[in-house]
């Protein structure tokens, strides 16, 4: 694997690793638990990040339709901290295979998003997963700070 993606998957681990532990230990109420109306609790923000991530890598980049539903991610609830995990290491290995079979020559291709058919590069998937993950990260880590 060339070094930019390497690179590309250590950060990504430091996310995953971010997120599990902005859910261990929480009970089942603190994981369904949501700061206002509008706002997301930490079940459905890791159940969103997960499916985007996976969305991105593997759907756009990878073309391995994951059947997503993006709108019942925010219908996520009662998945308890071990379930949140799971889901996170089973993204993480998915985009980890997607990954290693990439070259670089691979980062300027255009991919069509089978949502909506727009087109995008590689690199562009991936950058965009990768940011959309970090903002998660942090909405999660502000729900848990709020719930304590």
């Amino acid at each position: 694997m060339v070094r930019l993606l390497e690179d590309y998957v250590d950060r990504l681990l430091a996310l995953h690793d971010d997120m599990r532990r902005a859910v261990e230990g929480l009970s089942q109420e603190a994981l369904d638990w949501s700061p206002a109306p509008e706002l997301n609790s930490m079940v459905v923000l890791v159940i969103h990040a997960t499916g985007a991530e996976r969305y991105w890598i593997g759907d756009v980049v990878g073309r391995d339709s994951s059947g997503r539903d993006r709108d019942a991610e925010f219908r996520a609830h009662g998945l308890d901290a071990a379930a949140l995990v799971e889901r996170l290491d089973a993204t993480l290995a998915h985009s980890r295979t997607v990954l290693a079979g990439l070259a670089p020559s691979d980062l300027d291709v255009l991919r069509a998003s089978p949502r909506d058919g727009r087109e995008v590069t590689v690199a562009w998937a991936l950058m965009h997963a990768l940011e959309h993950t970090a903002t998660h990260l942090g909405h999660m880590q502000i729900v848990r700070q709020l719930w304590a």
